[in-house]
């Protein structure tokens, strides 16, 4: 991603979209074979050096450019950028960039999808503690937490890959997309303006928008942008709720940690979640970046006005590579997430029994209780074993219960301990974690 979107690879690109103006104008007769052959020769002898000296002369970064190619290209170098404005070489070319980007965070999501689809599979089955409000609420099992991580995920997998296909370049179309200056050179050629884009865009497999101004809609950078936003607020959410449980009252998951690692200065037993962290702050980079992509796009007035040229030089290509990053700390996180299943364990048993109230209420109602009365019941009794819980004591509900006069007379007290456990009430999150992985792995073959 760091070589995409270097300043080398960019002039690098910009020429190779000259050279492809060059050939397409050939068959025009407006280049020789000569010309095109020496521009050719010389279209990757990239001299930052030499162009960035020219540029603090001249003040225009694409002419400074055209001049160390033109100075290279002696046959060649007085066709280079024949016809076109500015926009029409870095337009094009950053779309190709953009788009060359999408597909390589495409598929470094579909990777992990495939590492998530691993680890769901692994602990399908593991029940644990769900949590709503951060409150405990019923139990789930930890391959529907992640199956939840992972969905996320899958959604922005989806976008990139819409996205990746899709975006449009600006074409060939001059100063303010009207194509004059190519009518004015192609007129009484063979060649039109519409072929001679087509050529052009063709060579870097892309297509133009219908109309444009002298840029392409900075409407796109911001669907661009907005995509990777959404990528990184699911790996947000994700690191954020492991760092949730990693922390000291949860403990129930933790991301790698190696032997050597050092989680605080002052405090030798830490174990911050730092890569988690990491996500989180260059998430937040991510959507900061979208903000402005939608103030380019809102203020970009009539054909063009370059308060967008600034930001956007850094702006995409830190999107991109914070998204990147993002993805690649994501993966290390849950291919070496750490399970505790003993912490699990103990939270499931604190808190698991009371998910067996709603199971009682409803065994009770069906030989003749009062749904309410009994309701009021069980809330007391909860409430009396929360206090004890917080006293640091076992649950005590299931023994609170058997011992209640309304309860026992419709609900046996032997049958409370098969009501009240927790691996009874996670319904069919076992079996649509699986189901979901297995979509995961048919990404692969997509």
């Amino acid at each position: 991603m760091r070589e995409l979107f270097s300043e080398e690879t960019k002039r690098r690109m910009w020429r190779r979209l000259w050279v492809a103006l060059a050939r397409s104008q050939m068959a025009a007769g407006i280049v020789s074979a000569d010309e095109l052959r020496d521009l050719e020769r010389n279209v990757d002898r990239v001299d930052l050096a030499a162009a960035q000296a020219i540029e603090e002369e001249i003040g225009h970064d694409l002419m400074a450019e055209v001049r160390v190619f033109a100075s290279q290209a002696k046959a060649g170098g007085g066709k280079i950028h024949l016809g076109a404005t500015s926009m029409d070489v870095e337009d094009n070319v950053e779309t190709a960039r953009i788009r060359t980007g999408l597909a390589m965070l495409q598929r470094a999501t579909r990777d992990l999808l495939e590492v998530f689809a691993g680890r769901i599979e692994e602990f399908a089955d593991l029940t644990c503690m769900a949590y709503t409000h951060l409150q405990a609420a019923e139990p789930t099992t930890l391959g529907m937490r992640l199956s939840l991580w992972a969905q996320d995920i899958r959604f922005d997998h989806a976008e990139l890959r819409r996205l990746a296909a899709w975006v449009p370049a600006k074409g060939m179309r001059g100063a303010v997309g009207t194509s004059a200056s190519y009518h004015s050179l192609l007129d009484g050629t063979n060649l039109t303006p519409a072929t001679l884009e087509s050529d052009v865009l063709g060579e870097f497999g892309l297509t133009a928008v219908a109309v444009s101004g002298q840029t392409y809609p900075r409407k796109l950078d911001y669907q661009v942008i907005a995509a990777l936003a959404g990528l990184a607020a699911s790996c947000s959410k994700f690191a954020f709720d492991v760092r949730i449980l990693a922390s000291s009252p949860f403990g129930e998951v933790g991301e790698p940690f190696g032997k050597k690692q050092v989680g605080s200065s002052s405090m030798p037993f830490k174990r911050n979640p730092i890569l988690c962290e990491r996500i989180c702050s260059l998430a937040r980079l991510v959507a900061s970046h979208a903000q402005v992509a939608w103030q380019n796009a809102a203020e970009n007035l009539l054909e063009r006005t370059l308060d967008d040229s600034a930001n956007r030089r850094t702006l995409l290509p830190e999107a991109f590579l914070a998204a990147d990053e993002i993805v690649r700390l994501a993966k290390r996180v849950v291919s070496g997430l750490r399970v505790d299943e003993r912490r699990i364990a103990h939270n499931l048993a604190a808190f698991g029994p009371f998910s067996g109230t709603e199971a009682i209420l409803m065994a009770a109602a069906k030989r003749g209780a009062d749904r309410q009365a009994l309701h009021e019941t069980l809330r007391n009794a909860s409430m009396t074993a929360y206090d004890a819980i917080a006293r640091g004591e076992a649950n005590p509900l299931q023994s609170l219960l058997s011992k209640d006069a309304q309860v026992c007379r419709y609900v046996k007290p032997e049958e409370l301990g098969a009501l009240m456990d927790p691996q009874h009430h996670v319904g069919d999150a076992a079996e649509r974690a699986r189901l979901f992985a297995r979509s995961l792995h048919a990404l692969e073959r997509e």
